[in-house]
């Protein structure tokens, strides 16, 4: 006993010291430098997440490990444990967390900020941080630490998670001590995302504004590593340094995780996709971006449906969310995905396990959860060489856990962090529950009942009656705490410790009046555990089907093209042939095949019939804001013509479904009308049930929005906004100017330098290439084409003047109010009208709208749509173009 109680002191002292000690920093006292052998015997130990030796031996030293497996010869000297029922496994490695990093707050800026506040020669945008390095910032965290400890963590990758660029990781260690033994590595990978994080700048001020950005920084680091004397900026050059690590991407949901990818693609960047728990509606896509994941297991809580007011707000997908989010894990494991499991997003740590034990019930393998926690993590980042399995050379760092890791029933026991020991729950415990006789001081006799758990008894006193007081336990190895009430309703308290010795108890306490006397309790009776009844649910789980899109009226299965002929309708064919009577469509391949009277050759095809019915082209909406994620305004800047809507196409819009119900087949999805000059627009097909690649029109023309009145100037953005240029239609007309001037010139630059010699292009370096003045070339060589929210006449007139004195046309004047006031100067031009049928009075620039303007822009023979601007009114698009009928008297195929 003596010698297991100095072995035992000897132990932690050394742990103690080791955890304090280090190579250049001073001790105050005689300095310690055992280098003793640490042996684990006995155990099941898994060396890795595939390979299990039972009764084996662990052997380590120096924070290090040296051997693990069967007849390993234990040096003399060496601490030895028994470990015989217990199992060791490597420590769980989280490789997404803020651990250590400092709390950025967000600075209260009253009005617009248009630069930086970022102060030194860095990014002219705040949210880009890449210079920011974690190691530099990293501070340990001593409770933080022992939480993650006591759920087997021992190593992490810390970043600071603010900004789209974000820096670089570090990569360390849950001790105690200095940061110096902790930290293992530093710039480890380099971390984005495409949240504005706490900046206080304007820009960006949606994500199509964010990943406008992201896409800008890449071509100008590309730009600055060839021409890095025209100025000097400390982010570029970090990004630049770290363009070789490992790069990791944050998204919020699978619709950023596919938008992140495909910034990768574009500049030859395979990122780590941190993800959302969502990824499961779409594994097919996950799939294809040959990413590697890493996984949260923040599985949202059930609802509180028991009030049926309450059940009613709780949407679809939420509630099909709450079911499925624990299959996300198995399914990326189903589909051979690689992937390692995070603790981030979980606001409860205790949850971890519980989530993970679900994730395994719903289909996740154990091999393949304890690869994801622990090899999987130290792989994606490149410290595999370190820590996440237990061969001979790695960091010693492990788990000793009382069962199977994955057993719903398992303690963790103790977490070796670098060799260094951290208690977490005792290693033994002496199972003391039964019924004693307590007597203390040869006297005073009560009962006591210890019950509960063996590693948790409880302790209930019994005086003169039988209904018992509770009091409190605590055991640790051979040592027993005992505290209760000296009578029964009293508040004074006897306090006692002592041994265990064969189930008998024994020591001195501390009577309330403060003198000391011997104590001993006597075991009568076992403790008979009562026969908890099996609630496990043996059956399968039964998940539901994957609906596309996941939300109300979402495919089970995603739509097939299919052969169709519609019989016997009216057909409008906006061509010279009008409407034909009892006509038949066959429709093969996605296309209109043939139109006509009893179409032979189609026996194999769906029959619909169309007695009776109508049959015309989709309606197509030229001006929609719907299936628009986060964002319809990139409105910081006048000009936000690198932003573009097909970068943030949302195929989860359930107004996508809503407008097909009112027969329209096709959006043209624009930017708002914040600035002069918008983001470029998206055209898409409303397939519902598809990804925002699949909704885009093929080869279709680009187009861009651009805006004029009150909105570009600010008049109705309140009393501070009154920064940003332009602040009158005056200094709209002069944005125009000014950006297709610079787009000349930017395109005379690129000519002049792709005319000059290969020796001179190696001297002078090529033109930054600008993404906002791409779009404005585009629009310069009729590539791209102008949708303009307009209302006035006089600035209707102002931009036709502009684009012809500087050599573009303007495609559509959208919403036109006062189009008829200037119907034949938009014929002159070429442009057409797209416009509301009777919107007006709604503020003080359409105060001269009438319902007749599409009518009489239709007979001067300009083009005109009627748009909706409203996911509302784009289900009745076609009772809109009737009022044409009623107040213009247009025809009905008009």
């Amino acid at each position: 006993m003596k010698k297991i109680l100095l072995l035992l002191i000897l132990h932690f002292a050394i742990c103690f010291l080791n955890s304090f000690a280090q190579e250049t920093f001073p001790v105050n006292g005689t300095r310690e430098n055992n280098k003793l052998y640490y042996a684990f015997t006995n155990a099941r130990i898994f060396t890795d997440y595939q390979t299990r030796i039972d009764s084996a031996t662990l052997l380590i030293k120096e924070g290090k490990i040296e051997a693990a497996g069967k007849g390993i010869k234990i040096p003399e000297g060496a601490v030895v444990t028994d470990l015989k029922g217990k199992f060791i496994y490597p420590s769980l490695v989280d490789v997404y967390t803020s651990y250590g990093m400092p709390e950025v707050k967000k600075e209260n800026v009253q009005g617009p900020q248009m630069e930086s506040k970022t102060k030194g020669a860095y990014a002219w945008n705040q949210t880009l941080k890449p210079e920011f390095n974690a190691a530099s910032a990293f501070a340990a965290d001593a409770k933080k630490a022992e939480e993650l400890r006591k759920n087997g963590f021992g190593s992490v990758l810390t970043l600071q998670q603010d900004g789209i660029a974000r820096g670089t990781s570090a990569f360390v260690l849950l001790g105690d001590g200095k940061e110096n033994k902790l930290l293992l590595k530093e710039k480890v990978t380099a971390c984005y995302s495409f949240k504005k994080g706490n900046s206080t700048q304007d820009y960006p001020s949606s994500l199509m504004g964010s990943i406008a950005l992201l896409r800008q920084t890449y071509l100008d680091a590309q730009w600055y590593a060839q021409n890095n004397t025209a100025e000097k900026n400390l982010s570029l050059q970090s990004w630049n340094e770290t363009q070789s690590l490992p790069q990791i991407f944050e998204t919020d949901d699978f619709l950023s995780a596919l938008r992140a990818d495909k910034v990768g693609d574009e500049f030859g960047k395979q990122y780590i996709i941190k993800g959302s728990g969502t990824e499961y509606r779409r594994i097919d896509e996950m799939k294809a971006t040959n990413a590697s994941f890493i996984l949260p297991l923040n599985f949202p809580d059930p609802y509180d449906v028991e009030d049926p007011y309450d059940a009613l707000i709780v949407n679809l997908d939420d509630l099909k969310h709450w079911e499925m989010a624990p299959t996300n894990p198995a399914a990326f494991e189903k589909n051979k995905i690689p992937f390692a499991i995070t603790s981030d997003g979980l606001k409860d740590l205790s949850k971890f396990w519980k989530n993970l034990r679900k994730a395994i019930e719903l289909g996740l393998t154990e091999t393949e959860a304890l690869k994801a926690i622990t090899y999987s993590p130290a792989k994606l980042i490149g410290v595999e060489n370190m820590v996440g399995s237990l061969k001979p050379g790695l960091k010693a760092n492990f788990i000793i856990t009382s069962a199977n890791l994955f057993d719903k029933k398992n303690i963790i026991l103790e977490n070796w962090v670098d060799g260094i020991y951290y208690k977490v729950n005792p290693l033994e415990v002496q199972d003391i529950r039964g019924t004693y006789d307590l007597t203390i001081g040869g006297s005073v006799t009560y009962k006591l009942k210890i019950e509960g758990e063996d590693r948790k008894p409880s302790l209930k006193v019994l005086y003169s009656d039988t209904v018992p007081t509770s009091g409190d336990i605590s055991v640790d190895k051979k040592i027993v705490s005992l505290s209760f009430p000296v009578e029964k309703g009293k508040t004074d308290l006897i306090r006692m410790s002592g041994v265990i010795e064969d189930k008998q108890l024994s020591g001195r306490c501390q009577l309330p009046a403060g003198t000391w006397t011997d104590w001993k309790a006597v075991y009568k009776e076992a403790f008979i555990e009562k026969a908890k009844k099996d609630s496990t649910d043996n059956k399968p789980k039964e998940i539901g089907k994957l609906v596309y899109p996941f939300m109300a009226y979402g495919w089970s299965e995603q739509p097939k093209q299919e052969t169709v002929i519609i019989k016997n309708a009216t057909v409008w064919t906006n061509e010279n042939s009008g409407k034909m009577e009892n006509t038949d469509v066959l429709i093969e391949n996605g296309k209109i095949s043939v139109i006509g009277k009893n179409i032979s050759g189609t026996e194999n095809a769906k029959v619909i019939d169309g007695t009776g019915k109508h049959l015309t082209a989709g309606i197509i909406d030229e001006h929609s804001h719907i299936a628009i994620s986060k964002g319809v305004n990139e409105g910081a800047q006048a000009s936000s013509s690198e932003v573009r809507i097909g970068d943030v196409v949302n195929s989860e819009d359930i107004n996508i479904y809503r407008q097909l119900a009112g027969g329209v087949v096709a959006s043209q999805l624009l930017h708002g009308s914040a600035n002069p000059i918008g983001g470029q627009s998206a055209l898409i097909k409303l397939r519902w049930g598809l990804t925002p690649e699949k909704l885009k029109i093929e080869n279709a023309d680009g187009f861009i929005k651009f805006a004029l009145g009150e909105n570009v100037k600010q008049s109705n953005w309140g009393d501070d906004r009154t920064v940003r240029f332009p602040q009158t239609r005056m200094g709209v007309e002069q944005v125009y100017y000014d950006a297709f001037l610079r787009a000349k010139e930017y395109e005379k630059s690129f000519s002049n330098y792709n005319a000059t010699s290969a020796k001179q292009k190696g001297s002078s370096g090529a033109p930054r290439r600008d993404i906002e003045l791409d779009a404005l070339v585009e629009i310069l060589n009729k590539k791209r084409f102008i949708t303009c929210h307009s209302y006035v006449q006089s600035e209707i007139n102002m931009l036709m003047h502009v684009a012809d004195s500087m050599g573009f046309k303007v495609n559509t004047f959208t919403h036109i109010l006062e189009g008829y006031k200037v119907a034949d100067k938009m014929k002159a031009h070429g442009v057409g009208a797209s416009t509301f049928s009777d919107w007006w009075a709604y503020k003080y620039e359409v105060a001269e709208a009438i319902p007749y303007n599409a009518a009489i822009l239709n007979e001067q023979g300009v083009t005109v749509a009627i748009n909706s601007d409203d996911a509302e009114m784009g289900r009745r698009l076609n009772q809109e173009a009737a009022k044409g009928v009623k107040y213009g008297g247009m025809s009905e195929e008009d």
